[in-house]
């Protein structure tokens, strides 16, 4: 049957439909065949974890990493086995024998972190949701990721637990799979605390809200929410959190350093740079330690001045990277970035050359710290490209943004600024083709 839901769903969805159906975000709920096939496939997590496979024979150190589990038991020392040749990749029926001789185990899980920078295909497809997602309820200023389950396993392995993000499951099948949901509330009740539960919970399970999740399907997992999936057959689904920092925990990590390294001394006839008297013996201590206190008041009063201008920069940078990844987490070690960046050849950028955004990402704009120029973000490139109004104007931005290929004219200081944002694994060009010669059919590629 066809899905009731709008593919990518709409703002009403996010505004009316997603709140009332979860209780203004606090409960869980299933959306049965939201995801449509085409954006999202079962095998597109294997070709994820065969590019892990790839980089790992490869030595190139990546970002996403795959962890094998027997039961609740994790054995990272099954890791090395990836190099290992590969299974028929046409279907599961080959894969999961490959995985059982790989575990030596017949009921195996396979996890995957951050399977979006390995996996463009599911980066594009979820990133449709997500943009969607970020349009209509809100921007997680820690991004998102895809972290991948596969097995036949009895129960996850991280046993029943508590969730402490936002988060959709999305299930890919080919099979089913059954989950359980306690609120917080309960699962103290039931169990005396917090503590995930591993082993024998059968009997929590039959105190715990069901669901089955079949092919399409996303569940909804609010956070501080207990759960745990089970099933009898191989099945694959995609977690996708979505990562929220608490804003002290930003002012300390990022801001506020900042800020205190801005009012260091500059040089030896800053008064901040004169040196402490000599301490009188008969005062003691007490004397520094007041004398630390009145600095440390006067730094701080400072530093509170300025808070706000490095608040306001900090934020409109992330802002800017994270809607340009797409709204993903943003990390190092991105595979897909670096394989697409690497197939970008700036030789290519000529006149009557074509380029396209690669489906999620975006083109993102900022002040440059000198509030004199612009700086162009893409797939969250941290330098950025700095660019001014004749080189990259608005109107080209938002034609991308939205999905549009643009033929690129006879001006050198665009082809400069493409040339450049090249280099993030953002865009992807068509070369100009000779002249005369016309245009040939792509062949079916098969992915």
């Amino acid at each position: 049957m066809d899905s009731i839901y709008p593919w990518p769903p709409d703002q009403a969805f996010w505004e009316s439909t997603f709140p009332e159906h979860t209780t203004a975000r606090t409960t869980p709920y299933l959306f049965k065949r939201i995801i449509p096939a085409a954006a999202a496939r079962a095998e597109d997590v294997l070709d994820g974890f065969a590019a892990i496979r790839r980089a790992h024979a490869a030595g190139t150190d990546i970002k996403a990493h795959a962890r094998a589990y027997i039961g609740e038991e994790r054995r990272d020392e099954l890791l090395p086995n990836l190099t290992a040749p590969a299974w028929d990749t046409d279907n599961f029926e080959s894969f999961v024998p490959w995985m059982q001789n790989l575990v030596g185990a017949d009921r195996f899980s396979l996890v995957i972190n951050n399977l979006e920078t390995v996996s463009p295909s599911l980066a594009a497809g979820l990133g449709a949701f997500l943009r969607g997602l970020i349009d209509g309820w809100g921007l997680p200023l820690g991004g998102a990721e895809q972290v991948a389950f596969a097995g036949n396993y009895a129960g996850t392995v991280f046993g029943i637990h508590e969730g402490h993000e936002d988060a959709f499951l999305i299930h890919l099948g080919p099979n089913s799979r059954n989950f359980f949901c306690w609120s917080a509330e309960l699962y103290e009740k039931l169990t005396g605390g917090k503590k995930p539960t591993y082993g024998d919970y059968q009997v929590l399970l039959e105190q715990g809200e069901h669901f089955l999740l079949e092919p399409g399907d996303a569940l909804f997992l609010p956070r501080r929410v207990f759960h745990v999936g089970t099933q009898d057959t191989f099945s694959v689904s995609v977690a996708m959190p979505l990562y929220t920092y608490p804003y002290a925990q930003l002012l300390q990590s990022r801001i506020i350093p900042d800020v205190l390294a801005s009012l260091a001394a500059d040089g030896p006839d800053d008064p901040l740079s004169e040196p402490s008297e000599m301490a009188d013996r008969t005062a003691g201590p007490t004397a520094v330690a007041e004398r630390l206190a009145a600095v440390g008041r006067e730094l701080l009063h400072l530093a509170a001045d300025r808070v706000a201008a490095e608040a306001r920069e900090y934020a409109d940078h992330r802002w800017a990277r994270l809607r340009s990844n797409g709204g993903w987490e943003l990390v190092e070690g991105d595979l897909g970035r670096e394989e697409a960046a690497s197939a970008f050849d700036p030789q290519q950028v000529a006149p009557g050359a074509k380029i396209a955004l690669i489906a999620p990402y975006q083109l993102a704009t900022v002040l440059s710290a000198d509030g004199d120029s612009r700086q162009v973000l893409l797939r969250g490139h941290q330098a950025g490209v700095t660019v001014d109004g004749t080189a990259l104007d608005g109107d080209t931005v938002a034609a991308l943004n939205a999905g549009g290929t643009i033929t690129l004219p006879d001006n050198e200081q665009l082809l400069a600024a493409i040339r450049d944002l090249g280099a993030t694994g953002g865009l992807q060009l068509t070369p100009a083709l000779p002249a005369g010669r016309a245009p040939q059919p792509n062949p079916r590629v098969r992915w």
